[in-house]
């Protein structure tokens, strides 16, 4: 595809963007935003967003990508109730850190499983079910998400780089999909991404153990 094709077919898109997809995109982008700061209003605007697409994703035959947003929405109320969580002394209990080697291990581990796992019921799901799916870029944009959102939910550092990873593999999933304003969402998430990155990478503690 050219570039013209390429503009061309962003600009209709965003022309033709409904009003539930617009408010997903600046509820995920205000989120993202709160998560840089490490604002629990990450939670509230995230939910919002992933809500709403859940049906997105189910209508655009993103099967890989629904089950993600079910699982953000879940995680959600788990990361809020961690991040409310407060000690003795009325201080917050999680902090920011990095993540140990083993723990490192477990996140490869956990990715790797999703992945697999995704792809192939993806692949079966194609076969029957849902013709459009792309198994192999739905699995890993999926996968890198659920890495993700749970060790954001956990203050982990690295949360971010797998952010970074799955914000650019799903710029160009949702923009062949026809969602054209969520894929230019994924590009500022992108940018965001890496801001994020380095603000948290600022305020870590370095764990023990």
């Amino acid at each position: 595809m050219s570039f013209p094709e390429i503009y061309t077919r962003f600009i209709t898109g965003i022309q033709q963007t409904g009003a539930i997809e617009f408010i997903a995109v600046i509820c995920g982008i205000v989120s993202v935003y709160f998560s840089q700061k490490a604002n629990i209003w990450v939670y509230p605007t995230g939910i919002i967003n992933t809500v709403i697409y859940i049906y997105i994703s189910l209508k655009g035959h993103l099967l890989g990508e629904a089950s993600v947003n079910i699982f953000y929405t879940i995680m959600s109320i788990y990361g809020w109730i961690l991040w409310l969580k407060k000690d003795e002394t009325n201080k917050t209990v999680l902090t920011i850190r990095y993540s140990t080697a083993k723990e490192w291990t477990l996140h490869l581990l956990f990715f790797g499983s999703l992945y697999l796992a995704i792809f192939a019921a993806l692949s079966y799901l194609k076969k029957g079910f849902a013709p459009e799916a792309i198994p192999a870029a739905d699995a890993f944009a999926s996968a890198t998400a659920y890495t993700g959102m749970l060790l954001m939910a956990r203050k982990k550092v690295e949360s971010w780089y797998w952010w970074i990873i799955t914000n650019t593999a799903s710029i160009p999933l949702y923009f062949v999909k026809g969602y054209v304003f969520t894929s230019f969402q994924f590009l500022v998430l992108l940018v965001m991404a890496f801001v994020g990155l380095v603000s948290w990478r600022k305020k870590a503690i370095y764990a023990r153990g």
